[in-house]
């Protein structure tokens, strides 16, 4: 879809000399304005508490992030030129100031006064700006505005509805973008068309068929530069509560009324809800030593730089949950995340039952694999259903083999999520989005895993 001239708008980046804004959200808003998905009045305005910065100065630093993501150099430079702007922003006293600069942007470019607030910013600070939007009136305007929050949502769940309570106080959910950039990945949406689309699998997806599902987002990399973040999240904040529990949301939910934001949350929210409590015993903490990765030696977590050499921080989590409802009572599913495993990949798996009867034992055919759906998230994405069939010869012997499917092989290149969501914040559409609802349920979940003293397996 393309944005349409009613919703053009102005995108304001707090953070915006940031890595993220570098390298995510700045290359998305040059690839939907080269695309033509965004119209050519929309406006960047970077937000920043350098006062050494203008227009200019940063207009060089979105250049280098647009032709770093792929933009040819003078195309880089004509969208930096034509749409991106800055404001110092260094104290409260400033926020006036802003709202003057918006104004008058809007004004010079013929914009209808809608505004996007986009906190890409540390979880510490984004409170402090809301307060301040809220304090000057900026959420509110001619038009519409959306404010944009960048996970985690709090870190844990009386963090996570205190963080709700203040966007609430100046948004209503309606105007609040809760982003995780999982589910802006183009085969993460495929999720809720592969299940309703497809007759084949929605009788099967469920007690009766599955014997078990897991889900793994694993990494190949270590902490890298992140320890001054990760020492206070830790494995189960960083990847379980949000990422990895959202496809365990879109792969257990039932279907939704129709296919729209509230209808879908909804179903999400009640798949979430059904899940049993979390006992210690269904859960695995570890931590990373030092080995090799392909032949390369790698430190251990302790042994980063800015981690505490008797950090008891998980770097990977492994979670048995169970969901009490009608489909899926009595079947496993199998959360894992971790960093420094063996290859980076995000993958659902469904293991199906094997069949009731051994038909084929008589004729000397070994035990075979259960069939079993492999969705591939990342890399390589796509899917491999993996059934048996009759190796050619005299001996009736089975062996499995896949039935393939890939993305690229398809169509192509994928796009970036953040380009997806981005275009998604413009149109108004909070289905790819997590509700207030679904942040504290997710939270609930866990809590009482973030109270525990976790004993660490290394690894």
């Amino acid at each position: 879809m393309t944005v349409s001239e009613k919703d053009a708008g102005i995108i304001i980046i707090f953070g915006a000399t940031g890595d993220l804004a570098h390298g995510k959200i700045l290359p998305a808003l040059w690839k939907l304005w080269a695309d033509g998905d965004l119209p050519a009045n929309t406006a960047v305005l970077a937000v920043g508490r350098d006062t050494a910065l203008n227009d200019d100065s940063f207009r060089k630093h979105a250049r280098d992030a647009a032709h770093k993501a792929g933009a040819p150099a003078g195309v880089a430079s004509h969208w930096a030129k034509s749409c991106v702007f800055y404001q110092t922003v260094a104290s409260d006293a400033d926020y006036a100031a802003l709202g003057e600069r918006i104004v008058a942007l809007e004004r010079e470019r013929g914009l209808p006064g809608n505004r996007v607030f986009y906190l890409s910013l540390p979880p510490a600070v984004s409170p402090k700006v809301v307060d301040a939007l809220g304090a000057v009136g900026l959420n509110k305007s001619p038009g519409w505005a959306r404010l944009v929050v960048e996970k985690p949502f709090g870190r844990d769940l009386a963090s996570a509805r205190e963080l709700n309570a203040l966007l609430h106080r100046y948004f209503g959910e309606e105007q609040i973008y809760r982003i995780d950039h999982y589910l802006g990945k183009e085969t993460v949406q495929n999720l809720l068309v592969f299940r309703f689309a497809n007759s084949i699998f929605e009788p099967l997806w469920n007690r009766q068929q599955v014997e078990c599902v897991k889900i793994m987002v694993a990494e190949d990399i270590g902490v890298g530069s992140r320890a001054g973040y990760y020492e206070q999240a830790g494995a189960l904040r960083d990847m379980i509560q949000n990422h990895v529990t959202q496809l365990f949301a879109l792969t257990a939910m039932e279907a939704p009324v129709d296919f729209d934001a509230a209808a879908i949350r909804a179903e999400k929210i009640k798949a979430l809800k059904s899940t049993r409590p979390i006992t210690p015993d269904n859960v695995v903490f570890g931590q990373y030593e030092a080995g090799e990765i392909q032949g390369e030696p790698v430190p251990g977590y302790r042994d980063e730089p800015d981690v505490a050499k008797d950090s008891r921080t998980e770097t990977l989590v492994a979670i048995r949950l169970e969901i009490d409802n009608w489909r899926w009572q009595g079947v496993p599913f199998l959360l894992t995340t971790g960093k420094r495993l063996a290859e980076r990949q995000t993958e659902i798996a469904i293991r199906f039952h094997k069949p009731p009867i051994a038909l084929f034992a008589k004729l000397g055919t070994q035990g075979f694999e259960a069939n079993l759906l492999r969705l591939r998230l990342q890399p390589n994405e796509g899917f491999a259903l993996q059934i048996g069939v009759k190796a050619p010869g005299d001996d009736f012997a089975v062996v499995t083999r896949a039935l393939h499917f890939e993305y690229e092989e398809a169509f192509g290149a994928l796009p970036e999520a953040y380009e997806t969501l981005i275009e998604n914040i413009f149109e108004g559409d909070q289905t790819l989005f997590v509700h207030a609802d679904e942040t504290e349920t997710a939270w609930s979940m866990y809590e009482p895993l973030l109270k525990a003293a976790p004993t660490l397996h290394p690894y």
